[in-house]
């Protein structure tokens, strides 16, 4: 019984991985959205799964939906306007890495 459980718990691990690795795709892809935004929101979804024991679906709901929600919240209307940032902005969005792409997109499924 214990070996079935225990492949359950893989199972749902990977899951968990998927969603999270096609969130971070999906909002990555996000106008505006640069690594800090990502992390920021990876960060509160993993720390709310790890308090509560919810999968990430059970209170986030879809991915991608969520990838457009969390985008609206967190990234400034500065940098999604398309002016130019004015001084005190917190700047312009950075390129993520190549390799974090493939890694990312690999997780997910993606090809």
């Amino acid at each position: 019984m214990a070996r079935k459980d225990r492949t359950m718990d893989a199972a749902a691990e990977k899951d968990r991985e998927k969603w999270v690795a096609r969130f971070q795709v999906r909002l990555a892809m996000q106008p505006g959205v640069d690594r800090a935004v990502v992390l920021q929101a990876v960060k509160e979804v993993t720390a709310h799964c790890a308090e509560t024991g919810e999968h990430p679906r059970t209170h986030f709901g879809d991915p991608d939906a969520y990838a457009v929600e969390a985008a609206a919240r967190l990234v400034p209307a500065t940098r999604t306007t398309g002016r130019a940032p004015e001084p005190g902005d917190s700047g312009t969005a950075r390129s993520v890495s190549p390799s974090c792409w493939r890694a990312t997109r690999a997780l997910a499924g993606f090809r």
